[in-house]
């Protein structure tokens, strides 16, 4: 029998609902302990570089992550938008000023000499992705943007995607949440489990 394909706009609006509920100090001890399993794994150790979403609002938080992988001496990216289902990105230093896009999310600024070419990086780099809810299976449930799906059609490096354990379903497939163009991380790391 065929999943019941859900209202993508009603799992949101509860998915945010379910993220705000936590508490911000409930949040914080859970995306530390998400930054902990993330540069655990061989992955990150050996990663040359990082492109990571600049959390805002409620999302995983990153910058503890941004943080290590500048102590570590990894490149660091973050993306900009560029146009629809299109990111783009740059390279963040500590002490960057960065935009705040007509989305309310910050972005690193347009400067040619600082962007960073994904598919020039290799397999070793590490991709951090954001999601309202992942799977088991590493699929996602985005802000329906598409940027990431696009993106992950053509990274070739290792992608995390960050998910507390409130946000993990069992299968977005099942909940008939997923789509056609929906790509999977490699790895979904919450605060208590890794899943290849």
């Amino acid at each position: 029998m065929a999943a019941v394909p859900l209202d993508k706009k009603q799992l949101r609006t509860q998915l945010l609902a379910l993220r705000r509920g936590l508490g911000p100090s409930v949040r914080a001890e859970v995306d530390a302990r998400i930054a902990v399993a993330v540069t655990a794994t061989e992955e990150w150790r050996e990663a040359p570089a990082i492109l990571t979403y600049l959390s805002v609002r409620d999302e995983v938080d990153t910058r503890e992550l941004v943080r290590l992988a500048r102590e570590d001496g990894k490149v660091v990216a973050a993306p900009r938008v560029t146009g629809p289902r299109s990111l783009a990105w740059y390279r963040v230093e500590a002490g960057d000023e960065l935009e705040v896009s007509a989305m309310g999310i910050e972005e690193p600024a347009a400067r040619e000499k600082r962007r960073v070419d994904p598919a020039c990086l290799g397999e070793r780099s590490v991709a951090l992705v954001p999601g309202l809810a992942f799977d088991e299976m590493g699929y996602r449930l985005g802000y329906g943007g598409g940027f990431y799906d696009t993106f992950l059609g053509r990274f070739r490096g290792v992608s995390i995607g960050l998910c507390r354990d409130a946000a993990l379903m069992p299968s977005l497939a099942d909940m008939g949440a997923l789509e056609a163009h929906d790509r999977a991380v490699g790895i979904v790391a919450t605060e208590t489990r890794l899943l290849r």
